[in-house]
């Protein structure tokens, strides 16, 4: 018997229900959808979760389309799902918890007795250390990106390779190998020897059928890998990062971009230019090193020293 929050099931059995977290302001309970798929063999867990950011809603998708396709009686292992983790700012599509304005994935591993989202983040970082591997479902929020996954422990943390082999496994063709700020699940449950990647499902708010397709095939990749699944999968090199260059605008106006995502760079390069209204050009800036055109903003206008966009740079092959 397997439970998560009120979910349980017995081998070869699926069920959903909530995991309680607090309450709302008019007291009713605070309740995070979550699935339990206990397989009818054993076998190694898999954490999922989605919408740590409240306005990243691919991650939601790939969950969606994965869940009904699982058959317990097929499984071996255990798959916990938490759906939705920013629950608040899910309910009102913002990035960060409003109830403490804080981004949830700066939260980890929490605190059971603390803030809004320190008691969110305690409570599914529980659930994520019960698993062996976890995938924490992203996207670029407000910004266009390419799909990617995130190894956030560091080239010297001792679960690295693990890291960056779940990464490569899940197979977005792009892997950012760079270590991530304090707070995120990526960070936090690899020190707890639990492997954790972030796949970056695209970008911009809304609903991405492309990258929800590529995320599916990414889930349903591992599960095939690490043997939920009879079938076999191997996994193909992909194009790694390791750092990035960040640009800004060095004037305000709106913003012309040279470079599709995905696209290399090479030093010099122009990336993109500032216009004024009338179409007269205020600024050039060009690319300090090569790389890939990783990361862009979404609406054109910009104030001077406003973010731009983001070139991957120190590229190799995994």
């Amino acid at each position: 018997m397997v439970t998560l929050g009120t979910a349980t099931a017995s081998p070869g059995e699926m069920d959903t229900g909530r995991l309680v977290v607090g309450e709302t302001r008019d007291g009713s309970d605070v309740g995070l959808p979550v699935a339990v798929v206990n397989g009818a063999g054993d076998g190694k867990t898999l954490y999922l979760q989605a919408a740590s950011d409240g306005d990243e809603l691919n991650g939601v998708g790939v969950l969606q389309r994965v869940v009904p396709q699982l058959d317990p009686a097929e499984l071996s292992g255990t798959i916990l799902i938490v759906g939705i983790v920013n629950y608040h700012a899910f309910q009102v599509a913002e990035h960060r918890n409003p109830i403490d304005d804080t981004k949830m994935n700066r939260a980890y591993p929490g605190n059971s007795e603390g803030t809004s989202s320190e008691r969110i983040a305690a409570a599914t970082f529980d659930a994520a250390t019960r698993a062996d591997l976890v995938l924490d479902l992203h996207q670029g929020s407000t910004s266009r990106m390419i799909d990617e996954c995130r190894v956030r422990c560091g080239t010297r943390h001792r679960m690295h390779d693990d890291c960056l082999e779940l990464a490569k496994v899940f197979g977005c063709g792009y892997i950012l190998d760079q270590k991530g700020p304090d707070g995120q699940l990526a960070r936090a449950a690899p020190d707890e020897g639990v492997p954790t990647i972030d796949p970056e499902l695209g970008g911009c708010v809304g609903w991405d059928e492309q990258s929800i397709r590529l995320g599916v095939e990414g889930v349903f990749n591992v599960l095939r890998y690490y043997d939920f699944l009879d079938d076999s999968h191997t996994y193909e090199a992909q194009t790694r990062a390791k750092s990035f260059d960040q640009y800004g605008s060095p004037a305000g106006g709106l913003v012309d971009f040279r470079k599709e995502l995905g696209e290399r760079v090479s030093r010099g390069e122009t990336l993109y230019t500032i216009t004024d209204v009338f179409g007269q050009e205020k600024a050039e800036v060009t690319a300090d090193s090569k790389g890939i055109f990783w990361r862009a903003r979404r609406l054109p206008q910009v104030a001077t020293g406003e973010y731009v966009c983001s070139v991957g740079t120190d590229i190799d092959s995994v």
